[in-house]
């Protein structure tokens, strides 16, 4: 069948199992004019496995804007580009906006290609009781943005990825929000050490105390009584500024109509 034909095409890469890559994929990087990359070293492997010999250019965001400019001008001379990421699906937490705003701008065809994607790889094996998930990408570094988004979203499920290197401490500041969360953990998603674990935060911390490697993907399950959880902070973070239990209990049953002996007992409980 006879294909319609673009002038940029987003196309997803394998997550880690090279062969998780679609017929379509490959044809389109065979017959584009140029492949614009995150890293063309990590691409070429990809390239090399399937005798794919089009031209890559480097395509980051610390050279983003830049080469828009680059491209935008070879597109309107009549060149087809493929943009790839890495891994899985371009930006999906990969560059790539700019560019397709510049594309609408001016008027430019382009289509994205399905595939490999680690948030739809992970959320198809773990259990949930419905559709629903809010992902942020990378969670933020900072104990207090971490905390912060935990209570946001205490009452949906919470999808983030984060690095081998911080997860553990990751985990440990959403036990210091939530000690009950329950938590699902994916890393190495379609590689040979592909693991995927559910169970509290305090055993997932337990089962991966010696170290984990690999990307990460997790899931904070939404909890069931989620006032509770963002009651609590907000008086942790009044305790923190120096105020008093009976001032907390005046203050947040002002705000937000709480009852006031009830926060002023969880206040003396913490």
């Amino acid at each position: 069948m006879s294909q319609r034909k673009y002038d940029f095409y987003i196309v997803p890469t394998p997550i880690g199992n090279i062969q998780d890559v679609t017929f379509r994929a490959i044809e389109v990087l065979k017959e584009v004019d140029l492949i614009a990359c995150e890293d063309t070293r990590v691409t070429q492997k990809l390239l090399y496995h399937y005798d794919i010999r089009t031209k890559c250019i480097s395509y980051h965001k610390y050279n983003e804007r830049e080469r828009v400019e680059f491209f935008l001008r070879e597109l309107k001379d009549g060149k087809r580009i493929a943009l790839v990421s890495d891994a899985g699906t371009p930006m999906i937490c990969d560059p790539g906006g700019v560019m397709i705003k510049e594309l609408i701008k001016n008027n430019i065809t382009f289509t994205s290609l399905p595939g490999a994607c680690a948030v739809t790889t992970f959320l198809s094996q773990i259990p949930r009781d419905g559709e629903e998930f809010t992902f942020i990408g990378f969670i933020p570094r900072t104990e207090k943005q971490i905390k912060e988004l935990v209570v946001k979203y205490s009452n949906s499920n919470l999808v983030f990825y984060d690095s081998p290197e911080r997860i553990l401490k990751t985990l440990e500041i959403i036990k210091s929000v939530r000690a009950n969360a329950v938590i699902s953990l994916g890393r190495e998603l379609s590689k040979l050490f592909e693991e995927v674990k559910t169970g509290s935060v305090s055993e997932i911390i337990e089962y991966f105390k010696s170290g984990i490697k690999g990307e990460i993907v997790c899931m904070i399950y939404a909890e069931q009584s989620c006032e509770d959880t963002q009651v609590i902070h907000k008086i942790q973070e009044l305790k923190s500024r120096g105020f008093k239990d009976k001032e907390i209990s005046i203050i947040l049953s002002t705000l937000y109509g709480l009852n006031k002996n009830e926060i002023y007992k969880k206040s003396l409980d913490l």
